[in-house]
C-alpha cells in the first residue's frame, strides 16, 4: 500500500499495545516485590511477555485466567513464589490504561474517512471500558471471547471476516506486533498490512508489510 489510491473497505486494528499502551511492567514489578533482581528484570519481562503468547495459542478461555496462567509460567521458570490474585492484578490494569498519546486525533481522522475495526485478544468486558478511551468512532469491535480464539489463531481472523462478510483483500489490518498479527494475517491472504512500530517485535520482512512510526504516518499514506 505504498500510493494513496488504495481505499480498503476496512481497516482494523489491533487494540492493546497498538492503540492503547500496554503498561504492563509497573503492574509485574509490584507482584514481584523486589524478587527479581533490577539488571534481570528485561530477562524477566521478556519470558512473561512469551508465556502470554503461548497460553492464546489453544483453546480460548478468560482473559484475566491467560494472564494468571502465564504470570504462573514465569514464576515456576525463574523459581519464584507465584501470587494467587495476579490475573486480576494484572486484569485491573489492564482495564485502566488509556490510549498512546499519538492515538486520538490520527484515529478520529481515520474514523471519519474509513469504516474502523478492532480485533483484539481480550474479554468483551475488557473493550467495553477501553475502545471509549480511543476517540474514535468504530463500525465493529470484535474480541476473543467473541470469536473463540486469541490471535495468532486463525479463527479470529475469520470470525472477523465473516462478521464483515469481508475477504482478506476488502481489509487493511493494523498492529505493533508481528507474532500475533501480521504473520497469522498474510498466512491468511490479507495483503495490505502496516506494522505501527512501536518496537515490541523484531521485523520480518518476508511478511510484506508496511511499517509507519504513526498514525499520522499511515493517514498520509491513505491520502488523508
Amino acid at each position: 500500500m505504498a500510493t494513496t489510491e488504495f481505499r480498503p473497505e476496512y481497516i482494523s486494528f489491533d487494540c492493546y499495545g497498538t492503540l492503547i499502551n500496554y503498561q504492563i511492567e509497573p503492574t509485574t514489578r509490584h507482584l514481584l516485590q523486589g524478587r527479581v533482581p533490577e539488571e534481570q528484570m528485561p530477562a524477566f519481562m521478556r519470558d512473561f511477555r512469551n508465556y502470554r503468547y503461548d497460553q492464546v495459542c489453544g483453546e480460548y478461555y478468560a482473559y484475566e485466567q491467560v494472564l494468571q496462567d502465564a504470570y504462573d509460567r514465569v514464576c515456576k521458570k525463574w523459581s519464584l513464589e507465584p501470587t494467587a490474585d495476579a490475573g486480576k492484578q494484572l486484569g485491573d490494569a489492564v482495564r485502566s490504561w488509556g490510549p498512546h498519546n499519538d492515538v486520538p486525533d490520527p484515529l478520529k481522522t481515520m474514523g471519519e474517512n474509513f469504516k474502523l475495526v478492532i480485533l483484539s485478544n481480550a474479554d468483551t468486558s475488557f473493550l467495553d471500558i477501553s475502545v471509549p478511551r480511543l476517540g474514535a468512532n468504530f463500525h465493529a469491535v470484535y474480541t476473543a471471547e467473541q470469536a473463540g480464539y486469541y490471535k495468532p489463531r486463525y479463527g479470529a481472523f475469520e470470525y472477523m471476516l465473516d462478521q464483515l462478510n469481508a475477504a482478506p483483500e476488502d481489509v487493511l489490518h493494523v498492529s505493533s506486533h508481528t507474532r500475533y498479527d501480521l504473520m497469522p494475517a498474510h498466512d491468511l491472504g490479507f495483503t495490505n498490512t502496516v506494522m505501527l512500530d512501536r518496537g515490541y517485535d523484531p521485523h520480518s520482512p518476508a511478511y510484506n508489510y508496511t511499517t509507519v512510526n504513526s498514525l499520522d504516518e499511515l493517514n498520509k499514506l491513505l491520502g488523508l
